[in-house]
């Protein structure tokens, strides 16, 4: 199947949000504060599970990510990021190790490193799994976990590691990480048995004020604490001429409606790589490190040193957002409509940023904050738009028009206080 800009363009006929759950459990207006004030629970379950085992399986993971393993404990997670050879991500997850030669890879990244496992002779055995996979986020997320699990040892679990708990007379995993910017728990265990488990936490949650997650603002998190996203922050770099083979494999992984990426937005890239990103555009340049050799080495030592773009929040200016509500409400062609509080279809919804009648940037994830009561989204800008407080413009809309020039405002990313590794005794 060949992919192209102009066919990326297309929407699905489903919302891609769907797989969270419902749309919305309270409301989302009521869910979007449940991080800051109580806690929630999410279900992020329709991420794919791969198994590998064998005592090759630390060196495939070298070989293709940009991460160091020179120290990687049993019980510890990392993110790992997979590149082409120009630097650019192909896939990103979590790994976690949970023995010498046991280690389970959460996302697209499975296929990945199944795909190079295919075409090496690395002495490693892979397996896809089903999990059931819950977030419990929030201030009071580490109280609900003590009731249902019995357990006050879950305070002295450090970031990124896991705490085995049982509940319901399962054992399951608590991983401490937190991805909306809060403390917090990724649930993890076999999916038979998942149902239960969020049954006994919804209850348990109940005197903490605990919320579901509904998919309308489950990504409004990611972008209040700036965790890019894969096909909605950047296309996966999976589309090049060298990468054909495994587009083919990856995309008979995908369900028989959808593809792997769609674009929508004013931003008029004419070629998909225009809207591949770095770990480095993407804020993780971090996790980069040069002890091994991997691919698109030599393009990420260039970028980390001397990097073009980093990733910024953009604060939309109100008056100018409003007008593009109001525009629905006068004769006249109007301008797209702002979904609230942000993008359902699933679409990369990409912007492009100027600076005058230069282009100096690309806004991504444009969500509604009924917290902060502003429009957001992240940005990957040129670094010498970068510093806060500089005045830039968004373009929303569609490449052939209409457009409206909206003003915004960078901000640092994340937006929200990052409090995923406060002291858990004091929660």
């Amino acid at each position: 199947m060949t992919f192209s800009v102009d066919g990326m363009r297309t929407a699905p006929e489903v919302y891609a949000w769907s797989r969270f759950g419902q749309p919305e459990y309270t409301d989302w207006l009521d869910e979007s504060m449940s991080w800051k004030e109580t806690c929630y629970i999410g279900d992020w379950s329709f991420l794919w599970q791969h198994r590998f085992t064998g005592p090759d399986a630390l060196r495939l993971f070298s070989d293709i990510s940009v991460n160091s393993f020179a120290k990687f404990d049993h019980g510890q997670s990392k993110h790992l990021i997979h590149t082409n050879k120009n630097g650019k991500v192909i896939h990103e997850g979590v790994l976690t190790r949970f023995g010498d030669d046991d280690y389970m890879l959460h996302g697209r990244g499975g296929f990945w490193a199944s795909y190079q496992l295919g075409r090496t002779d690395y002495d490693v055995k892979v397996q896809q799994e089903d999990w059931f996979i819950y977030q419990v986020s929030g201030p009071n997320s580490v109280k609900v976990l003590e009731k249902v699990s019995g357990q006050t040892g879950l305070r002295d679990t450090g970031f990124m590691r896991l705490h085995p708990i049982t509940v319901a007379g399962h054992k399951i995993w608590a991983l401490r990480q937190g991805m909306s910017g809060e403390i917090g728990f990724e649930l993890q265990g076999p999916k038979e048995y998942g149902q239960e488990i969020y049954d006994v936490i919804v209850e348990a949650g109940q005197e903490f004020g605990i919320r579901k997650l509904g998919g309308r603002v489950a990504m409004i998190n990611h972008l209040e604490a700036c965790f890019p996203t894969i096909a909605t922050d950047y296309i996966p770099a999976i589309f090049d001429e060298d990468m054909a083979e495994y587009l083919e494999v990856f995309s008979s992984s995908m369900p028989s409606f959808a593809q792997p990426a769609y674009i929508a937005g004013s931003y008029d890239g004419r070629e998909i790589s225009e809207y591949y990103r770095s770990p480095v555009e993407l804020g993780w340049a971090r996790n980069i490190n040069f002890d091994h050799d991997f691919l698109g080495r030599a393009a990420l030592a260039e970028e980390k040193t001397d990097p073009r773009r980093v990733i910024r929040t953009l604060v939309w200016d109100a008056d100018d957002v409003q007008d593009v509500f109001a525009s629905l409400f006068r004769p006249g062609e109007n301008y797209p409509y702002m979904e609230m509080p942000r993008d359902q279809r699933g679409f990369m919804w990409a912007d492009k940023v100027t600076a005058g009648d230069d282009l100096v940037g690309v806004a991504t994830s444009r969500g509604y904050s009924y917290y902060y009561r502003q429009m957001l989204s992240l940005s990957t800008i040129d670094v010498a738009y970068s510093e806060p407080g500089t005045e830039l413009t968004v373009h929303w809309g569609r490449p052939d028009g209409p457009q409206k020039a909206i003003r915004a405002t960078v901000a640092p990313a994340p937006y929200k206080p990052d409090r995923r590794r406060a002291d858990l005794h004091t929660a």
